[in-house]
């Protein structure tokens, strides 16, 4: 009797030992088509996909006028700051804000109409230029609106337009730095 149990055992033994080495033969095999694909991916993406920048604009003139345009707004910004610590600014210290908010906002206003007195020459400057006009102007809303609740007496953390999910600031910036312009990026002085 035993050696009948033996016997089964052992047939239970080998079809286990056989299960196993094909789940081991199914692991390596799926380890190695991962890594096959991986290899693919960085392959094509180094030698093969295109190197061109989606938002890269063929004007250079316009992009380096624009730079010196925004880097004056950043400027007079910049002299716009108010370093007071909250407690020294007063009773009205949020009324104070949305006034700096307002100069503020008035300088990128200033900077987009310069900014629209000459357009790229390129067809694809001429296309994408207007749309990231547009998209900053959508910003300075959300800018004038953040100012009106602070005067409200609202202070909450400045909240602006979400589009496809990314911050509005986000792809404004991203625009401005493919296209080498830096300056032109949304200033920071409401994020903190």
């Amino acid at each position: 009797m035993t050696s009948q149990c033996s016997n089964h055992l052992l047939s239970a033994c080998g079809k286990r030992d056989e299960f196993e080495n094909m789940k081991r033969i199914i692991g390596r095999a799926s380890i190695a088509l991962a890594i096959a694909l991986m290899l693919a991916m960085w392959i094509y993406a180094l030698f093969f996909a295109s190197k061109e920048v989606a938002n890269e604009i063929a004007d250079q003139a316009w992009t380096a006028r624009a730079e010196l345009i925004c880097q004056d707004a950043a400027k007079e910004r910049i002299a716009l700051a108010d370093f007071r610590p909250l407690t020294e600014a007063g009773m009205d210290a949020l009324d104070q804000r949305a006034t700096l908010v307002d100069l503020a906002t008035d300088t990128l206003e200033r900077m987009l109409v310069q900014l629209e007195e000459t357009t790229p020459t390129d067809a694809k400057g001429q296309e994408l230029i207007p749309l990231w006009i547009s998209d900053y102007r959508t910003y300075i809303i959300d800018r004038r609106s953040y100012a009106d609740e602070l005067r409200l007496g609202v202070n909450i953390p400045f909240g602006e337009s979400i589009l496809m999910g990314i911050p509005l600031s986000e792809k404004i910036a991203t625009f401005a730095a493919d296209n080498a312009m830096t300056s032109c990026k949304p200033p920071m002085d409401l994020s903190i």
